[in-house]
């Protein structure tokens, strides 16, 4: 099966790094577009106990399912990805409850794509800050992490439902979904409650 390699890092300055990217010679393949993830499971959270996970992604008009095994986190993230293009999502989500899958999970972002000819960079504008992704080769990965300024300390290969978790509980946040409407709404609720 396919494997994925990928780090995730933290973006201080999203401009800062585009030009960044543009110096190293990466190229903008898609501009900033909005993109929807919905995670499903079984009832009894079978997917999730396994380390698995299965998505239905909307990104602008496009709409893939992917299934990603268990992953291992050493310096970088790898695990199996098998994915596919699908024609109609909202068809994809009813066959998908059909079958006992139920959406356990919701994130949003707007996502630009980088490339060059080893690999791609991802800069996503999520609810919770801004994130960029390294996808490839780990050699490839390491050498674009550095013309980047990106160190080995500043890699996260955490999933973006473990980095809602995380900011979830630093932030004493009631947000259940990483959507930029239920992330605004509970920093209204908080803001009131002080």
């Amino acid at each position: 099966m396919p494997s994925e390699v990928e780090i995730k890092f933290a973006i201080p300055d999203l401009r800062a790094l585009e030009r960044r990217l543009r110096r190293a010679g990466f190229r903008l393949k898609t501009r900033r577009t909005h993109e929807t993830n919905t995670l499903y499971d079984l009832p009894d959270a079978s997917l999730r106990n396994r380390g698995e996970v299965l998505r239905l992604r909307q990104y602008g008009e496009d709409w893939k399912l992917t299934h990603k095994s268990k992953g291992t986190a050493a310096r970088h993230k790898t695990r199996e990805e098998l994915e596919t293009g699908v024609a109609d999502g909202k068809q994809m989500d009813a066959i998908l409850c059909a079958l006992g899958y139920q959406p356990c999970f919701r994130y949003e972002k707007f996502r630009s794509e980088w490339q060059d000819s080893g690999g791609h960079v991802v800069l996503d504008e999520t609810p919770i800050g801004n994130i960029g992704e390294i996808e490839g080769k780990p050699r490839w990965i390491d050498r674009t992490a550095k013309a980047l300024g990106i160190q080995p300390a500043d890699y996260i290969t955490d999933s973006y439902v473990g980095l809602f978790f995380k900011w979830k509980a630093q932030s004493d946040s009631p947000a259940e979904n990483m959507t930029f409407k239920e992330v605004r709404r509970a920093r209204r609720v908080q803001t009131a409650r002080s």
